[in-house]
């Protein structure tokens, strides 16, 4: 003959049963909180509602002419470079969430973007113009913004077109921009011009005019990291400052080379003078 439970066992039953119902529920919800989560790493532009947004960028491949056959294995391969530039910068929205202040995503990201884009739809210009007439204009194209909708679809820029990525020529243009005293330091610079094979003179303009934006480029440079002090993390000066120099030296750079190219040897290894430090 079975006996009944006393009553306070009956309210522990009751008990264990509903902490398993919640244990359970919450197993669930938390179980829903992870797909969501894997969801959005799925893809390059995928984002749940917290996620940090998309870059929106100009279309280049529509804005181009058409292309010679000899141009269209080098315009190809920089429109594919394009698009692998927007995925990494998509890849750091998402790895940097929360770093920096509040102009971190415009210096660290959409800014070295721009430089990017600015270097390689000027190298399809340059492909298409050895044989046609050369497209004008498609730096227009190079700024993008932050779509917080999570659309990565094309947008106009917001930004006005830049002038031609370019960057500083070293120890000769550090001469005007250092000097300065105060704690933040200086930029210094690989020479270039010293580098430089004799230039035929049908490129020495398109040189000179290159070697002076290096220059231009290093007192920006400088300014900025005044203007700057206090802000961002530990790696601000190398995101915001050094990263998209070294990447707006690399195209000056590679202009360089391709104007003495077109009537002489092209000087090869001018790229390794792209990177510069920041000398206290």
């Amino acid at each position: 003959m079975s006996r009944a439970l006393p009553k306070y066992n009956k309210r522990r039953v009751a008990f264990i049963g509903g902490a398993a119902a919640v244990a359970l529920s919450g197993t669930v919800i938390a179980g829903f909180a992870l797909a969501g989560e894997t969801s959005r790493n799925g893809g390059t532009n995928a984002r749940t509602l917290a996620g940090p947004g998309t870059v929106s960028c100009p279309d280049v491949r529509s804005k181009l002419p058409a292309v010679p056959a000899t141009a269209r294995a080098e315009v190809d391969r920089n429109l594919a470079l394009l698009d692998t530039q927007i995925q990494e910068a998509n890849k750091r929205l998402v790895d940097t969430v929360g770093q920096g202040g509040p102009n971190f995503v415009q210096n660290a990201i959409l800014g070295p973007l721009k430089d990017k884009r600015v270097a390689t739809v000027n190298r399809m210009a340059t492909a298409i113009g050895r044989t046609a007439a050369r497209p004008q204009g498609l730096e227009a194209l190079a700024p993008c913004t932050l779509n917080t909708g999570g659309n990565a679809t094309a947008a106009t820029p917001k930004a006005t077109p830049t002038k031609q990525a370019g960057g500083n020529t070293g120890t000769s243009g550090n001469a005007g921009n250092s000097g300065s005293t105060n704690a933040v330091g200086t930029i210094s610079c690989p020479d270039v011009r010293s580098k430089l094979p004799a230039v035929p003179a049908t490129a020495r303009a398109e040189v000179d005019r290159n070697l002076a934006l290096l220059d231009t480029q290093i007192q920006e440079a400088n300014k900025r990291l005044v203007d700057t002090v206090g802000q961002g993390g530990p790696n601000f000066v190398q995101n915001a400052i050094l990263g998209p120099l070294k990447d707006k030296r690399a195209a000056a750079i590679d202009r360089i080379a391709i104007s003495i190219g077109r009537t002489a040897a092209k000087p090869q290894g001018l790229n390794s003078l792209a990177a510069c430090t920041l000398t206290k």
